[in-house]
């Protein structure tokens, strides 16, 4: 009987925990505050994403792990778990330490050589 009871008083207490009146809905609603600056924000520009990730074995025996991205650019890591180094996409008249793309089979990182 206490049981019961105690269910009864629980329950009582969650329905009386509720909102009895009936919330209105209208069309249009307030006026939002950000309503400008979000309309004369710039457009998001979201993050490349990964084309490719690829393990390579270059001939001191070292393993390599890149992950190529849709604008050309890569992050070369040398072990596996860690954040890598980034690798920016082929400029003209920019030196960059990584040759090769995601489709070669042979690529050369910090003058290595490395095979897929």
């Amino acid at each position: 009987m206490t049981r019961n009871l105690t269910l009864l008083v629980l329950g009582a207490a969650a329905l009386a925990a509720c909102n009895p009146n009936p919330e209105t809905i209208v069309a249009n609603g307030p006026p939002d505050p950000m309503a400008e600056e979000l309309a004369n924000a710039p457009a998001v520009e979201l993050p490349p994403a990964i084309a490719a990730s690829k393990t390579y074995r270059c001939k001191d025996n070292s393993l390599l792990y890149i992950d190529w991205y849709s604008d050309g650019s890569a992050r070369v890591k040398t072990e596996k778990g860690t954040p890598g180094t980034p690798v920016p996409a082929p400029a003209e008249g920019v030196k960059i330490d990584l040759t090769g793309n995601a489709a070669a089979p042979t690529i050369t990182y910090a003058g290595k050589t490395c095979h897929v």
